[in-house]
């Protein structure tokens, strides 16, 4: 039992900072915070991920690619290019290092906005220290496993924010529902979806990529923005002016037409003002 519970608290408590740190927070700005409460959550992160950490900047340029380029030949990782989600997470990977490392630098609209902390990023890329946090996660499962089946899940906390990843770019693009014609193959892939924190409203997202709730529609869940109300109820964080996706797009509502239509990317220089 107490490796079922560290594995499923470490897969959620992983995948609510990637989404709400490094995608929410620092690719799209969809909500402000105060350089404290920034920095507190940028230690979380790192936390929470352990050996799998992704640089904020190397996620943020790598995404709001994404966006610009969505299922095209330049879109860092869509299923179209790529014959298995293996394949595809790999070349991500490389693309990923030379933003994170600061091998290449990105075209200007892709860069800034991002939250960025040198000690934490070195700490956090720091193969050392990655290889410390698989020793931990080792020594945890040698303590409490008591079956064999039970160590097959081991790997995966080497690696849980690259399978998030995987899982919300291949599935998110190939499986589902479609709420809104984006011109892409994003997708909806769970109503209900706890799995992945509301990553997988690949659709809605798609379309409204300033909206903090990636949910549109009655019946669709999105864990992560229910945490993201309580913190702006407890005013660490601020949602105020946020945009508010709206379903059928038809639908009259006091909603600024032009901030539905803004790019992701463009979320970088609006963010640096």
């Amino acid at each position: 039992m107490a490796i079922i519970i560290f594995f499923v608290l470490h897969w959620q408590v992983s995948v609510f900072f990637q989404t709400f740190f490094l995608h929410r927070y620092g690719a799209h700005r969809q909500i402000t915070m105060s350089k404290g409460w920034e920095r507190f959550f940028f230690i979380c992160t790192y936390l929470a991920q352990g050996s799998s950490f992704l640089s904020p900047r190397g996620y943020a340029i790598l995404h709001r690619m994404h966006h610009a380029y969505s299922d095209t030949a330049e879109d860092p990782h869509s299923p179209r290019n790529y014959k298995n989600a293996l394949s595809m997470m790999w070349a991500t990977k490389h693309r990923y290092d030379d933003f994170a490392y600061r091998r290449v630098e990105p075209d200007a609209k892709f860069a800034g906005g991002y939250p960025e902390w040198p000690l934490i990023e070195k700490l956090g890329q720091n193969w050392f220290m990655r290889l410390a946090w698989c020793g931990v996660y080792v020594a945890f499962y040698w303590h409490f496993a008591t079956a064999l089946w039970m160590w097959a899940l081991l790997p995966m906390h080497f690696v849980m924010g690259p399978i998030h990843g995987a899982i919300v770019n291949w599935c998110g693009h190939r499986f589902g529902y479609s709420n809104f014609e984006n011109g892409d193959d994003s997708k909806n892939t769970l109503v209900f979806d706890v799995l992945t924190c509301g990553e997988l409203f690949q659709n809605n997202h798609h379309k409204f990529g300033m909206s903090p709730n990636f949910a549109v529609r009655w019946f669709e869940i999105d864990p992560a923005y229910q945490g993201m109300r309580l913190l702006a109820l407890l005013r660490i964080i601020d949602m105020k002016g946020a945009q508010q996706m709206r379903y059928p797009l038809e639908r009259k509502t006091s909603f600024d037409k032009s901030a539905a239509e803004e790019p992701a990317p463009l979320v970088a220089s609006r963010a640096a003002d």
